[in-house]
């Protein structure tokens, strides 16, 4: 194998069933949902055309239709969903619209050109105001995965602390979107099924080919308040306040991250959680990303 073939894996697969499918398809289809990815679990038509229109490694993106990819580039764009659809999530969600997601500079397979942030773990150490500012914009970066113009539903499958960074302007953002699915609640999904049958290289690359999924039915609304309520805001938070407001936080913290709440509650929860941490942050230059507006405006 020559170092041009080693230097991006998609160049050295075999032709694949699922790629045989789209050798035959005009756009990218519903037979491929059950792929690893959760961005796969079960997608609409809508969101499989908006990949195929945003993909931005072939040159004439913009159509939902691939009569301009070539087998290589469609085994590109299958490499990349089944193994880490991070990259994918930037090119058809891009930050520049509002999506809390980075730039997209460029990948290969498994690896990803990303610009410079600092992960929210290194902040767990941080004064209380500037604990209290990337609460607040966590909580709203969930809101907006939950509550979108598109009408997307977007859902961790699972989070730690590594998935969340910051910019040097202080503009917290998802850092690694590969555990994010997306339901789309305008057009409706497809069930997802993986049941052994028709399965190829990429239903198998990063999970167990006889893996079932659940319906996406099952996915609540409160799923990623639990996770991050229960998982990743208590360190940041914890200890940071005086009484009484510490046990405020505490208790909206506990009932946020409280499974068995019904969803209503526990979007309840997170909304009073923001409520009292808004005006816990400051107005300085520190938090670049809202200075100086928050001078001038409440909004900030």
């Amino acid at each position: 194998m020559s170092p041009n073939s080693r230097a991006c894996p998609c160049r050295s697969c075999h032709r694949p069933l699922a790629l045989s499918t789209l050798s035959s398809s005009r756009n990218l289809s519903h037979p491929l949902q059950g792929l690893p990815s959760p961005l796969l679990r079960c997608p609409s038509q809508r969101l499989l055309d908006r990949v195929v229109r945003r993909y931005a490694e072939v040159a004439d993106a913009g159509s939902i239709f691939m009569d301009h990819f070539t087998d290589r580039d469609k085994l590109r764009l299958l490499y990349t969903l089944a193994v880490n659809a991070h990259p994918i999530l930037l090119q058809i969600f891009p930050g520049a619209e509002g999506w809390p997601l980075p730039k997209y500079l460029g990948s290969c397979g498994r690896f990803l050109v990303s610009t410079s942030t600092s992960p929210l773990q290194e902040f767990y150490g941080a004064p209380a105001d500037q604990a209290a500012d990337l609460a607040y914009q966590l909580l709203g970066v969930l809101e907006s995965l939950r509550s979108n113009d598109l009408n997307y539903f977007f859902y961790f499958t699972h989070v730690d602390v590594d998935m969340f960074g910051i910019f040097n302007n202080g503009h917290l953002f998802i850092r690694d979107a590969s555990a994010l699915g997306v339901i789309d609640r305008q057009e409706g999904s497809q069930a997802a099924s993986r049941a052994g049958e028709n399965k190829d290289v990429f239903s198998c690359l990063v999970s167990g080919c006889q893996t079932e999924l659940p319906s996406c039915d099952t996915i609540p609304e409160k799923q990623n308040l639990l996770l991050v309520c229960g998982q990743v805001l208590p360190p940041l938070l914890q200890a940071k306040f005086p009484s009484p407001v510490q046990e405020e936080i505490d208790a909206e913290l506990a009932r946020c991250g409280e499974a068995t709440r019904p969803d209503p509650e526990v979007l309840q929860a997170a909304s009073r959680l923001k409520d009292i941490l808004r005006p816990l942050r400051t107005c300085d230059p520190r938090f670049a990303y809202r200075y100086p507006d928050c001078k001038y405006n409440d909004k900030f």
